[in-house]
Formats: C-alpha cells, structure tokens, sequence
C-alpha cells in the first residue's frame, strides 16, 4: 500500500576504500567529474541538501517520540549513537549516525495550513515576496560560473513557486522529475555546430535588443536564465542518462525517492549548489501508523546512504543538509487512526556545514502538545541555516539600489546549533 497522495478535500558506512574501489568498477560516487571540478569540491565550497517530506511529517513517530503516553502512538523510541538522545523506532539507521546531525524540537510555525507553512518553513517569513532558502542559495553561495543551475529541486510534483522573488530567474529552482533525464537534452540532430553557432549569436542579439529600453528586461533576464540552465543541463546529460549501479541500487533502494537521492548525491558532487529531494507523502489523516511504516522505512536508509556517501566523500562539513516538513501532526488520534496538520510543536534534523553535531535545541511538554522549552519558529531557523554556511542572515540583499534584510530581522540564529 503506498501513499503519494496529499489531502483529499475532505481532509483538507560505506569506507573511502570501498568508495575508490567503486571507481575501478565504474561505480565512482564522482563518476563524469572533470579533475577542475574535482578540486572544487575538495575547496570546500559550501552547498545545501534539502530533504523535504511533504504533507507533514509526525514528529511522534520521527523526531521526538513520546512512547507509552496519551497521544505517543504504538511505536517506541530507540537509543542513538548520541547518548541520551533517542528518536522512533522506525528511523534505525538514522539513529546509528544521529553524531552527525541534530535535532530541534521546539519549533511553533503557528498554523496548520500547507501553503502557509511551506512558504514559511522556505522563506522564514509568512508574508510578502521574499526568495526561498534555495534561491538564496543559489545567489550566495554558487561560483561565478557555476557548472550546474543554482537552485535544483527533485520533485515528481507540486507547486510552481515563485521561489527567487526579487532575486530574479536566475535564482529561482528548476524542477526536475524525478530521476529521469528533463526532456530535450539533446541538440536536435539535424543542427550542425556551425549552425548552433550561428543561432546562438542570433540569440544573443535579439536579447540585446529586447532587454533595451523598449523591450522588456524582467522577461529578457527571465528567458536568458533559462537559456542558462538549459546549457548547463545540456553540458551535464551524461549525468542524467547513466544508469545507477546495481549496486547503488542495493544501497539505496529501488523505489523512486532512492533514484532521487542517487541523483541528488550526484548533483551535488558535479558542482550543484542547493539540490533539494522532496518525498511525497506524509499528509496522513488516515491510517498514520501504517503509512509512516511505509514512508519512513523508504527514506530512512536511502537518506542515510546520501549522508554516508557526503560524509566519506568529504563533503559533509562544506553541506548543510536539512530535513522538514511544512508542519507535523495532530497529538490527538482521529478516528481514522490518523493525525490531522499541526504546526505548534514541530521537530527538524540538521546537520553538516556549520552545525554542532549530536545536540537536541528545546522540548515539547510530556505529551507533545506544545512546546516547554526554547521556543522557536521558521525565521529562526532561516538564519541558523544561513549562519552555517558562513551567510551574514542579518546583513541586507541589495537590489536595485534598495536594502532588503536577508532574514527577518524579528528572528535571530539558533546559536546553540552552531558549530
């Protein structure tokens, strides 16, 4: 039984010898990377993993487990290779690398609507016209020309956000679906060099005369930035059309989410910049248990191989990776045995770049109703990520002659959580 769905309108270790071994069997984790790009990622040059489970993940059955109370569930928690920190059951082998990530338990988003609290888990702020994590990402933290869009966001569906807001198209995410190769990725054959040549200055002088001051720059800047990405995609396709290894697939799993993940790992290792994986799913109003059975048992090991493969690679301490939802869910059982959306006690994983591993920020009360301890929201979390990867979140974007503040200037870091 598998869930892909969001509500219904009723509802509302892996060594650095085996990892050099996989390269004398054509398995390279690094496979297609010139020497040029190697040595950028040995730079240290920091990026971002996003890993966003939509439709609310249950911190009771995830983050911060409450075994054997009113609203705990029928699942226990288990020890972590952190002392004194224990997550649910159904995340074992995250448990056994919980020394590289932490956990905060006390996030209150204040509402239980998906847009809204999507919006504010990306932006940091619930309102107005500000660009998401990944943009800003994409502006901050890419090189000046970067192999690969900034901003590439793994999805078999979802929303078309305006995700880069004043920060223009050239930061906004591009969507890919899914493992697959994004279609036309190759030059149409009867093309000859000369005459992609030839089309790309043509190209290029009618977007000279249409950003002029007649034409109209907003849409030039947006047509030219797809062009861009289109370019780096085209540079990159035999990243896209290899096959994954029978044995990558046995680490990861056969299911989609593990193909994303593989290309995920892949992106960041070619020189993307923030690459974010959402898996669908958790929007459990009915039968909760069963499908965070299902959904958390896909995840668990796959993510764990993506973070296994960063770390030994020597790439975790320059990526930020994150795991969130848009909210959590209900403390209350309903009669469906589901859990309904609930943004005032929420939980998320961090870890990598800039992130003191192995600590637990805040707690809920004994029954997870609402927070007891170190109270904070998605705007706190904005600047956490950002001060990670050395980003002053409270300095300004500077756009067009205006000063825009980074992160909202109402919220500060989790200092605690920083390394």
């Amino acid at each position: 039984m598998r869930r892909d769905i969001g509500c219904a309108k009723v509802d509302h270790w892996l060594s650095r010898r085996s990892l050099l071994a996989g390269a004398a069997a054509g398995t390279s984790l690094t496979a297609g990377l010139t020497p040029v790009q190697a040595e950028q990622l040995r730079s240290g040059q920091k990026r971002v993993l996003q890993v966003y489970l939509q439709g609310g993940v249950s911190q009771f059955e995830s983050w911060d487990p409450k075994p054997g109370t009113k609203f705990g569930g029928p699942f226990r928690s288990i020890e972590t290779s952190v002392p004194g920190v224990r997550i649910c059951e159904l995340l074992p082998h995250t448990a056994q690398r919980m020394h590289l990530l932490s956990i905060v338990r006390s996030i209150n988003l204040k509402t239980n609507d998906h847009g809204v609290g999507r919006v504010f888990m990306e932006k940091g702020r619930k309102n107005g016209a500000f660009p998401y994590i990944g943009s800003v990402a994409a502006k901050y933290l890419a090189p000046a020309n970067p192999p690969l869009p900034g901003y590439l966001h793994i999805t078999t569906r979802g929303l078309n956000d305006n995700t880069a807001a004043f920060l223009g198209a050239k930061y906004a995410q591009l969507k890919l679906p899914g493992a697959d190769a994004p279609e036309n990725l190759e030059r149409p054959k009867q093309l000859t060099d000369e005459g992609a040549v030839r089309r790309e200055e043509l190209r290029q002088r009618l977007s000279q005369r249409f950003a002029g001051g007649r034409g109209q720059p907003a849409e030039t800047e947006a047509y030219e930035s797809s062009y861009e990405m289109a370019e780096r995609l085209l540079a990159q396709k035999a990243m896209f059309k290899a096959e994954p290894s029978p044995a990558e697939l046995e680490r990861y799993g056969s299911h989609p989410f593990a193909r994303n993940c593989i290309l995920a790992r892949n992106l960041l290792m070619n020189g993307g910049t923030c690459v974010k994986v959402t898996h669908h799913g958790y929007d459990t109003h009915a039968e909760n248990f069963n499908f965070h059975l299902e959904q958390l048992g896909e995840f668990d090991k796959t993510f764990c191989m993506l973070l296994d493969d960063l770390h030994h690679a020597g790439m975790l301490d320059s990526t930020l990776v994150m795991i969130y939802s848009e909210f959590g869910r209900t403390p209350k059982i309903n009669q469906r045995y589901g859990r309904d959306h609930w943004g005032a006690s929420v939980s998320v994983a961090v870890g990598g770049a800039g992130i003191q591993p192995g600590v637990v920020v805040g707690a809920t009360n004994d029954e997870g109703t609402e927070v007891a301890d170190r109270e904070v929201d998605a705007g706190h979390l904005f600047h956490t990520y950002f001060q990670a990867v050395g980003i002053d979140s409270s300095a300004d974007h500077e756009i067009a002659g205006k000063s825009i503040p980074i992160g909202d200037p109402v919220a500060a870091p989790i200092e605690e959580i920083l390394a």
